[in-house]
């Protein structure tokens, strides 16, 4: 699967878990570290485990490496490793407090609509 497909893997099963305020970064040209960075929100530490656990499932389901998952035991900032594709999924004040939307300011937004459900 290339970067754009796992994004796309991703996105549709935050949004499946009932994931808010989905953003997508395109970090590829201002970061060696990956193409994208995903960011989610959560309305609890469960769900907020629960989206991680979807991702990963679905992960292993299509052979992808998973690089890392770290924080998952608190739920309060999930990071998901897929290589190209990182994943943050954080409660909504951890979310606030970092804020890494202001942090890669200079990223490109990807346009998610087609992989959220209404």
């Amino acid at each position: 699967m290339n970067s754009k497909e796992i994004l796309a893997m991703v996105v549709s099963e935050a949004d499946g878990r009932r994931g808010e305020d989905i953003v997508a970064l395109e970090v590829s040209q201002i970061s060696p570290m990956a193409d994208y960075f995903v960011l989610v929100t959560g309305g609890s530490n469960r769900q907020t485990q629960a989206i991680c656990d979807a991702i990963v499932k679905k992960a292993h389901e299509l052979n992808l490496e998973i690089g890392s998952v770290e924080g998952k035991r608190e739920g309060q900032w999930i990071l998901v490793d897929l290589g190209d594709v990182v994943v943050h999924i954080f409660r909504e004040e951890t979310r606030e407090f970092y804020n890494l939307e202001k942090f890669w300011v200079d990223a490109p937004l990807v346009d998610v609509s087609e992989w959220v459900k209404d």
